[in-house]
């Protein structure tokens, strides 16, 4: 009988403190990796307290500065001006937060979707429930992210908004495969066996028994993402079709910057290399978190 099944048998695999500390342990044994937390943290810093690192707040607005227009790095202004005046070092440091704004929110549209339709998809793998949802997802992975951004963004004003609405309807499928697969793995577990034979809901075993087991790839593939998410939404902005002036994104500055190359190259460039950096960052990042939880699955 059901009442007959020890209640030990509902258990997760044990050990989970000493194993945090492991993957603690091992994320800072990898140098790249403490470089690119290091970056994130620098990054997110920024982004936080833009208002007081930025040296001229007023440039992330409207306000302009013709008498100073395309002046290079200097100490007054690290990153030069741009070509009205506006100090490129506090647009970019203004900049950080949008793109990291950016990326929360197309990752957590992309989560709250494809969180749920990979473990319906899983857990009633074989149904037909399932082959709609995998045969959608499939569709929409067809399509090009970039392509498929645009056609939304143009088919709506474009702004900031538009251009993470439209990227998030081209994310959540790929969180929807990887969550898929991984509770195919877990679905045929002894706890899984005994909680189903207990009769506890679907959605409590899928939600409070699956979902903890298989957060270590979902945390390493939306770290990796972040950087990702900000080339997509930066190359939107840098099509026009994404933030609009003058709103300081790291792409549309990048645009607007080409126009006075080679000769005023920080104009683009700066901006340019506070993507790449924050870019580097989460990769880096993201990679030693997926070596480092590698330790959790042992």
């Amino acid at each position: 009988m059901a009442s007959d099944v020890p209640v030990a048998t509902l258990q997760e695999p044990a050990g989970r403190s000493g194993k945090r500390f492991k993957v603690v342990r091992q994320l800072f044994r990898n140098r790249l990796s403490v470089l690119g937390l290091f970056i994130v943290l620098l990054v997110i810093v920024a982004a936080l307290f833009a208002p007081y690192v930025a040296p001229y707040p007023e440039d992330a607005g409207p306000k302009v500065h013709f008498d100073r227009a395309l002046q290079p790095p200097s100490a007054a202004h690290w990153f030069g001006t741009d070509d009205v005046g506006r100090d490129i070092f506090s647009r970019s440091v203004f900049g950080s937060r949008l793109a990291l704004q950016f990326a929360v929110v197309v990752l957590g549209i992309a989560l709250t979707i494809g969180i749920p339709l990979g473990l319906v998809a899983g857990y009633w793998s074989g149904s037909t429930l399932s082959t709609l949802i995998l045969r959608v997802t499939d569709v929409f992975l067809a399509v090009p992210p970039l392509a498929l951004a645009l056609a939304v963004t143009v088919a709506f004003k474009p702004s900031l908004t538009t251009a993470m609405v439209a990227i998030s309807f081209t994310w959540w499928p790929w969180f929807t495969r990887l969550i898929y697969g991984e509770t195919l793995k877990l679905r045929t577990e002894p706890y899984i066996e005994a909680a189903r034979a207990l009769g506890q809901n679907p959605m409590i075993i899928n939600f409070k028994h699956i979902l903890p087991n298989i957060i270590s790839p979902i945390i390493v593939k939306a770290t990796l993402d972040v950087s990702f998410v900000i080339l997509l939404g930066s190359s939107l902005s840098f099509l026009g079709v994404g933030a609009q002036e003058p709103t300081p994104d790291w792409g549309a500055m990048v645009a607007r910057g080409r126009l006075y190359l080679p000769f005023e190259w920080w104009v683009s460039t700066m901006p340019g290399f506070a993507i790449f950096i924050t870019v580097v960052g989460f990769n880096f990042l993201g990679d030693g978190l997926r070596d480092a939880l590698d330790v959790w699955d042992q």
